[in-house]
């Protein structure tokens, strides 16, 4: 099993920056990828942004050039600086791993923006 922690989440205004961190526990040999989803109130769960263990990265189209995905693979872990915040980037945003074919979650962190 993997758990996974995340970190970050918080209040802003629009237009400031948050960072989001999520450290895996446990097996993580093997670990391939590793990403950042969220959900808003109402909304079903989407994607924000994906890395693999090579650097390969995939965005939204929402948050392309506002966010960067990192993962640190000597720490098995993954951030996301999130830059020109909007009031629509409020949701719960949850932390996954993909480790030999299986999902692993997070129990997600809230970030919300004000107008």
């Amino acid at each position: 099993q993997v758990q996974l922690e995340e970190s970050g989440g918080g209040l802003v205004q629009a237009g400031e920056s948050l960072r989001l961190s999520c450290a895996a526990s446990g097996r993580t040999f093997g670990i391939n990828v590793m990403g950042w989803y969220r959900q808003a109130p109402g909304k079903t769960r989407e994607l924000v942004a994906i890395v693999s263990r090579g650097g390969s990265t995939n965005y939204a189209d929402s948050v392309k050039g506002r966010f960067t995905i990192a993962m640190d693979s000597a720490k098995n872990a993954v951030y996301l600086e999130m830059n020109s915040l909007e009031p629509e980037d409020t949701a719960v945003y949850y932390c996954n791993a993909e480790r030999r074919g299986l999902e692993f979650w997070g129990q997600g962190t809230q970030v919300t923006v004000s107008s």
